[in-house]
């Protein structure tokens, strides 16, 4: 069983978590103001936290992961509240070609550190948004490699240089609108990561 598949029953228990994604969608409702005009698509959803502290801005929200655990417990949540307008996308985006059309927002949070082919996966976004569409990227700032237990065997990127992040998306066609850090994680050992948002705009 997958990681996340195992996390999927408790993940929205997490106080921190649940903040977070206010944050984010706070952060980025006040700069793109959907007013329920646009579609969103989400990309490594988890439980939906964002999307779910954006389901009133939005008019259509694609929830998009690759663990089945957390689409499971995605889809009984929207089922619990009788939500008509987020559709849970089981795929990996990277690989998968699921039927997926006029996107203006695609956001992601604590997702983008686990993608190891960043190249391709700006590529798929910039293909995905609508012309003048914004990319929000959520995630951890550059960090010396602690961020994830030892025993994880993470092998994915330690956080994000503003810098190297930014000039990655200018080569794949988008410019960068906003960046900010609204928030930060507190570890059990007092060890602190900030988390930044970065919002570019699809020319």
């Amino acid at each position: 069983m997958d990681h996340f598949d195992k996390k999927a029953e408790t993940w929205d228990i997490n106080p921190d978590k649940q903040q977070r994604a206010q944050v984010f969608a706070d952060e980025i409702n006040a700069f793109i103001r959907p007013n329920k005009q646009l579609n969103a698509l989400e990309f490594g959803c988890g439980t939906g936290l964002l999307s779910f502290a954006l389901g009133d801005v939005f008019k259509n929200i694609t929830l998009v992961d690759t663990s089945v655990g957390m689409i499971d417990v995605l889809k009984e949540k929207i089922a619990q509240q009788h939500i008509t307008h987020f559709c849970p996308v089981l795929a990996d985006l990277l690989k998968d070609k699921p039927d997926i059309k006029d996107i203006d927002v695609i956001y992601t949070l604590m997702t983008l550190h686990h993608i190891h082919d960043l190249d391709r996966a700006f590529s798929v976004f910039h293909d995905l948004l609508n012309t003048n569409g914004y990319l929000c990227i959520a995630d951890l700032v550059e960090e010396d490699g602690s961020f994830h237990k030892p025993e994880l065997n993470f092998d994915g990127h330690h956080g994000f240089n503003k810098t190297k992040l930014g000039n990655l998306l200018i080569s794949h066609g988008f410019s960068i609108a906003y960046y900010t850090t609204p928030h930060i994680i507190i570890k059990e050992n007092g060890r602190e990561y900030p988390l930044f948002l970065l919002i570019a705009k699809k020319g």
